[in-house]
């Protein structure tokens, strides 16, 4: 008798799970979504990190080392110039991770001075510098070893040593290349990459469990159908949700900010106004995303099962742990269609490299989009016969 109960509670559950359609699918693409983005979102390496490269000399060592670079697949290369101003700017305007700046003195292997290559690097984000940096000085360590040896050669047969000033022509022969690094925001903790994209995270996080409980769990218990029966309207009701959402997530996006100041030491370059500025757009943003999936959830739980299949990919491709250029293509691609980049993108323009407005209209404006396409979706789906 009681194993019968047992199966009519297991044929309930299962029905129930099978009439809420949306939560079974969320539940069945969770696991493999989890799975994939654990994989390829943290265990990736470094590679193909963009970079452009500056020759202001042409010969054979030039071509070599181009060639060697444009083989190493730690590399991107996006461009070979000859004018170090335009790479600089491509370096701040984040368009590449770094230059490498051959001097005009590369292919010159009769001078006694050493050339000096230059590594420009956008220091503010931490883990693509400190794959750059010492991959770069072995690649010009080991290009310095075969430039020693061509060297050698040469002077062996165009002024053969005497043996009194063998010792400082060797000298001069071994310092074939000096190596600069020129970090253009400085040194930058992994804690201060990381803090941006908390906060955007937490924001994001939050904004959407939030309204799963605003709309999706009055909807539940009926008190959304108790507040409509009044003479209230959808606007009435979103926008007092949406400004109430705005004040909580924003004090709470302050609060962590004064934390990671306080206790990490997390320095803001830019402007703070403009730091909070984003904060309350992201969380804008965040609230008409959970609005529009709300909108259609029936129960808190669903609604709850709905969202783990956004926010999982959301974490890990839009740039919060590692670079985005640690992911495999497909994941750089996809990374760009998640609103939470492009918060990380101006988030830590601002803070870590003092960026202005101007220098991050592109990242306001595509979150301004998603903003507007989210509520007028979450308008639109939005059940008021509940």
């Amino acid at each position: 008798m009681e194993t019968k109960k047992i199966m009519w509670m297991i044929k309930k559950d299962l029905l129930e799970l099978w009439r809420h359609k949306p939560r079974l699918i969320a539940i069945l693409l969770f696991p493999i979504i989890a799975i994939v983005f654990f994989g390829y979102g943290m265990g990736g390496s470094l590679e193909n990190i963009p970079i452009v490269i500056v020759e202001q000399s042409h010969g054979p060592v030039t071509n070599q080392t181009v060639s060697t670079i444009k083989n190493m697949s730690l590399y991107d290369v996006k461009e070979v110039t000859s004018d170090p101003d335009q790479a600089k700017e491509m370096v701040k305007s984040g368009t590449v991770k770094a230059a490498i700046i051959l001097p005009p003195n590369y292919d010159d292997l009769k001078s006694r001075q050493a050339p000096t290559v230059v590594l420009y690097v956008d220091s503010s984000d931490q883990l693509a510098t400190q794959a750059i940096v010492p991959a770069t000085q072995t690649l010009f360590a080991r290009i310095s070893g075969e430039i020693v040896a061509q060297k050698m050669q040469i002077e062996s047969q165009t002024s053969p040593m005497i043996q009194n000033e063998s010792s400082n022509m060797f000298q001069s022969i071994i310092n074939t290349i000096n190596f600069e690094v020129d970090k253009i925001y400085g040194d930058v903790k992994y804690m201060d990459f990381l803090i941006p994209g908390i906060l955007a995270m937490t924001v994001m996080f939050a904004c959407m469990g939030g309204m799963g409980r605003s709309i999706a769990g009055e909807r539940e218990t009926g008190e959304l159908a108790r507040l409509f029966m009044t003479p209230t309207s959808i606007a009435t009701v979103v926008g007092g949700k949406i400004i109430s959402k705005l004040i909580t997530e924003t004090g709470r996006a302050l609060i962590l900010l004064i934390v990671a100041m306080v206790l990490f030491g997390v320095t803001i370059k830019g402007s703070m106004l403009l730091t909070l500025l984003l904060l309350v757009l992201t969380a804008l943003c965040f609230v008409g995303f959970g609005i529009m999936i709300s909108a259609r959830a029936e129960t808190q739980e669903d609604y709850m099962q709905m969202i783990m299949p956004f926010q999982m990919p959301m974490m890990f491709v839009s740039g919060v742990f590692y670079p985005i250029e640690t992911m495999p293509w497909f994941f750089q691609k996809l990374a760009y269609v998640f609103p939470l980049t492009y918060a990380n993108n101006a988030l830590r323009a601002v803070i870590l490299k003092g960026a202005g407005i101007t220098e991050i209209w592109s990242d306001i404006i595509i979150l301004l989009t998603f903003t507007l396409i989210f509520f007028v979706l979450g308008v639109i789906r939005f059940n008021r016969d509940i």
